[in-house]
């Protein structure tokens, strides 16, 4: 069987603060059609690496390719032009606007034609009701729309995030701890959500320190341990103590199954 091809590669990616090595000579592959756990325990360097990915750091050393090409990603919006959607634990909405204009931020329907586009003429209507299917996909219940990001809860913050990275992203989504803030059946709309982007063929990256969610919807797992990776493995071939025992360290060093695959082929 053909394996799915590679949506997005890290090698060799390196990133410090100060004396503080966060990343060092990381590997990582993101494929088509496949949802990647990152593990690790906190100060692993699992949101610095997304950081990277994703524009918000500029790594010291080390490549991203996207599609095979190298690319510099020098800001979020260079990332988002590559289809790479961000969920970051620190979530990058923008508290004065409501919630259609942070789902539809630099991504505005207009009306009118060319004219109306020139002008900056917005389909509120449009995005409204948009807005309300993105929203109804994961069950998340706002009073109003129009009521600004700072006004809404934590968990409600943080699903407005998760659709909107749902909604743009045909190619790549990396979602740091995506159901920290949420209730028991939002986390589980969220985990259908990941499926769905799965099977729409989107390469997906999982942070989360959930292990029951690490096996109901990843497919690999790989882990970082004080900014190093020390392990790859399919997730399928392991247990949860297992992979607890990756995150601690108490079990290291096994191969890429990708690669030891590849090299097993005829």
């Amino acid at each position: 069987m053909t394996a799915a091809a590679a949506a997005l590669e890290v090698e060799g990616l390196c990133k410090s603060f100060r004396a503080v090595r966060a990343l060092d000579q990381v590997a990582l592959s993101l494929h088509y059609g496949r949802v990647t756990a990152l593990l690790g325990d906190n100060g692993a360097g699992k949101s610095t690496l997304v950081k990277c990915i994703s524009g918000v750091y500029a790594p010291d050393a080390g490549v991203v390719k996207v599609d095979g090409v190298v690319q510099a990603i020098a800001s979020p919006e260079t990332a988002r032009s590559l289809g790479i959607e961000t969920v970051h634990q620190t979530l990058a909405v923008i508290d004065p606007l409501d919630v259609v204009e942070n789902l539809f931020l630099n991504r505005e329907h207009t009306r009118g034609g060319r004219l109306g586009a020139w002008l900056g003429v917005l389909d509120k209507k449009r995005m409204r009701a948009e807005s309300n299917e993105i929203l109804g996909r994961l069950d998340i219940r706002i009073p109003s729309l129009r009521r600004q990001m700072s006004a809404l809860s934590g968990g409600q913050r943080q699903a407005v995030a998760i659709g909107r990275a749902a909604a743009w992203g045909q190619q790549i989504v990396l979602l740091d701890e995506p159901a920290a803030a949420l209730g028991v059946e939002q986390a589980g709309r969220v985990l259908e959500l990941i499926r769905s982007l799965r099977g729409a063929g989107v390469a997906v990256l999982l942070i989360t320190h959930n292990m029951d969610r690490v096996t109901e919807v990843c497919d690999r797992a790989v882990v970082l341990r004080q900014g190093r990776k020390t392990a790859e493995v399919n997730v399928g071939d392991v247990t949860k103590d297992d992979l607890v025992a990756y995150i601690t360290g108490a079990r290291t060093g096994d191969p890429d199954p990708e690669a030891e695959r590849a090299g097993s082929d005829p």
